[in-house]
């Protein structure tokens, strides 16, 4: 059975030890010690990394059927015993902050809200509780954010230490997890939070650097809080603050005023949407009513053939087309060009002509099958095609479409 020291010294990271069995997981190559200060991925915690013998460690953990620590490795571990091992401090200690900050602010959460932690993930760039209550106001949140990082500033002690469930019964625990040892282990933030965990934590709360709530998310009855503790809440703050101030110098306001100037870029650019979208209208009606009075005739049907180029919005031709049909006796056959040609054909109800048949005909000249649609309405694309080509595959639909009005 492998000796487990990191629940009793967190701060180690060098050490010797030899190796009881290689073994496979998942055709990985994998090593059991006979002690390991290495941390497996348990409770919420990700493993520890590093290497043994020079050979890296990918990932740690515990193997269900008899509860061996596992050191998976990248490679065949060719010394013999003992073996030098090494832990990747910057992903121990993070962890560390991490795992100990997650207790202070449950308990903190639990002193201000009577809010119990009921889910916990300690991720690679941000860590999460789950609340048993989605109900908590911002100022409890705040007021439980002001808490956990006055209890890092009084930089308590923090202790670890073994005890019979039969003890822990007796004791005042956040919460008791449900395990098949006799024995307990207790984290234990001085004269403030007692729970049972089997994570690394640091020794003193200042380590911890600080807390900073950065998300919360309203799951059906539970309030999910993210976070970051220590060295990933400063680099979160540092780019928050750059692009702050960067903000602040564009629009040449004071960080302070940026809210208000965010909202009065909103207000301009939704007159300024608002604005466009009439001119827009209005210069839509006008290009239709040039196009009607260049259209060709025949009896009492009136054919608008245009060819648009590639800068132009197949979306702004659909509205087109639109108001074109709206007179009496109207087609539109309309196309647009570039790397991906569009075309759109409509009529007005008492116009005659099949536009989703007219249009397959047109689609052939572009040498595409994309298309179809309703006797009224019809719509296709076809590949790369320029003005000319698409002007000849409307005229195509045209001459279709008067060979009908004349037969």
């Amino acid at each position: 059975m492998t000796e487990r020291l990191y629940y009793t010294d967190a701060y180690t990271i060098r050490f010797q030890a030899n190796i009881l069995e290689r073994a496979q997981h998942q055709k990985q190559l994998a090593v059991v010690l006979d002690r390991t200060y290495f941390y497996p991925t348990s409770g919420g915690q990700p493993c520890d990394e590093g290497q043994i013998a020079g050979t890296p460690v990918t990932d740690v953990i515990i193997r269900e059927s008899d509860q061996a620590v596992l050191h998976i490795m990248a490679g065949e571990v060719w010394s013999g015993n003992p073996v030098s091992a090494e832990i990747a401090w910057p992903r121990r200690f993070d962890h560390m902050q991490q795992h100990t900050g997650q207790h202070i602010l449950s308990q903190a959460f639990i002193r201000t809200a009577a809010a119990e932690t009921v889910g916990f993930h300690l991720g690679q760039e941000y860590s999460t509780i789950d609340l048993h209550r989605s109900d908590l106001t911002g100022s409890q949140v705040e007021q439980a954010e002001t808490i956990a990082n006055q209890i890092i500033w009084e930089n308590r002690p923090v202790t670890a230490r073994f005890v019979s469930q039969e003890e822990a019964g007796n004791l005042p625990l956040r919460k008791i997890p449900p395990v098949n040892s006799h024995q307990l282990r207790l984290i234990d933030i001085d004269s403030f939070d007692l729970t049972a965990c089997g994570g690394t934590h640091v020794t003193r709360t200042g380590e911890v650097g600080m807390i900073k709530i950065v998300k919360l998310e309203r799951r059906n009855q539970e309030l999910r809080v993210t976070f970051q503790c220590g060295r990933r809440a400063l680099l979160d703050y540092r780019q928050k603050n750059r692009i702050v101030n960067k903000l602040a110098a564009d629009l040449t306001v004071g960080y302070w005023e940026l809210e208000e100037a965010v909202a009065r870029l909103r207000d301009e650019n939704k007159s300024s949407r608002t604005l466009l979208k009439r001119q827009q209208a209005e210069l839509l009606l006008a290009e239709a009513d040039r196009l009607l009075r260049q259209a060709r005739r025949q009896d009492n049907v009136t054919i608008v053939t245009q060819a648009f180029a590639a800068d132009r919005d197949p979306g702004h031709v659909r509205q087109l087309g639109n108001l074109l049909v709206q007179n009496a006796g109207v087609v539109a056959l309309l196309g647009v060009a570039g790397g991906s040609a569009r075309l759109v054909f409509c009529r007005a109800g008492d116009a005659p002509g099949e536009m989703n048949q007219l249009i397959k005909a047109a689609l052939q000249v572009l040498g595409s099958t994309a298309g179809g649609g309703t006797p009224a309405f019809a719509q296709g694309g076809g590949p790369g095609a320029d003005v000319e080509r698409v002007q000849a595959a409307l005229q195509r639909a045209e001459r279709l479409l008067l060979a009908q009005l004349l037969s």
